[in-house]
């Protein structure tokens, strides 16, 4: 519960190396259950930029109101994606 957004983005970099590129997003939901829906609900909790400081990163999970039992998803966006770092994706 005390691990920041930016210590798990660490450990996401060591297992994924095409994360390791500076301007790469890293982006966390939590996922967690709405049991009189009956469905799932995603929200966003903050995203990290690999080479720059950024609001989010010394956010920890139990700031962000993350639940024992929630799911945690990730999202990484590689720098030339398209809606993301304003570059244009290579044509290749």
């Amino acid at each position: 519960m005390d691990a920041t957004l930016k210590e798990l983005a660490g450990l996401i970099k060591q297992m994924n190396p095409d994360a390791r590129r500076k301007g790469t997003f890293i982006d966390f939901y939590v996922v967690f259950p709405q049991v009189l829906q009956g469905k799932y609900v995603q929200r966003d909790i903050g995203s990290i930029c690999v080479g720059k400081k950024g609001a989010d990163d010394m956010a920890t999970l139990k700031e962000k109101r993350f639940v024992i039992g929630d799911y945690l998803n990730v999202a990484i966006s590689h720098p030339m994606m398209a809606g993301r770092g304003g570059g244009r994706p290579r044509p290749y």
